[in-house]
């Protein structure tokens, strides 16, 4: 169970907005929706192999007071890290959400 002193990092809520590129694409913004505070917690570790790039893969979890608008659309920053959202559930107690996301590192 999440204490709200528990929640001692500000991390940005970041929603995509993609506009049109003219060659029948989609070019893909994020804007800010909200500074909020949250528990991060590293979960596990692996190596990654992305177009011929040895990096790491850091799995975590981020608990946030409950909000309706978080989807796995989102991306949370925290600094220069962006976790990408991988899946979004409510608390046992209802009171926050539990967040599973990912950071590449190079």
């Amino acid at each position: 169970m999440t204490a709200i002193g528990e929640l001692n990092r500000r991390l940005v809520l970041e929603a995509p907005s993609e506009t049109a590129d003219g060659a029948g694409g989609v070019t893909r913004l994020y804007d800010v929706v909200t500074t909020l505070w949250a528990q991060v917690t590293p979960v596990s570790a692996r190596a990654d192999i992305a177009a011929g790039s040895l990096g790491s893969v850091l799995r975590t979890r981020i608990v946030i007071r409950k909000r309706s608008d978080v989807s796995t659309r989102h991306r949370l920053l925290d600094g220069a890290r962006i976790y990408r959202i991988l899946s979004v559930r409510a608390s046992a107690d209802h009171r926050f959400l539990e967040i599973d996301a990912e950071e590449h590192q190079d």
